[in-house]
């Protein structure tokens, strides 16, 4: 009895270069990073940390 797995990943690799072009998914490029938003702090955010102890000093 043979088994149809592979025996080492070089096998398996080997096995999937084997697959036929036309069954295989087509591989699509990745879009292109979008531009970040810009932010800034608004008075509302910074009065909800005014009062507290800075912990980096």
């Amino acid at each position: 009895m043979t088994s149809s797995e592979p025996a080492s990943m070089t096998e398996l690799i080997e096995d999937c270069a084997d697959i036929p072009p036309a069954v295989r998914r087509p591989e699509s490029a990745l879009p292109l990073p979008r531009a970040s938003a810009g932010w800034r702090v608004t008075e509302a955010c910074e009065a909800q940390v005014r009062d507290m102890d800075n912990y980096g000093s």
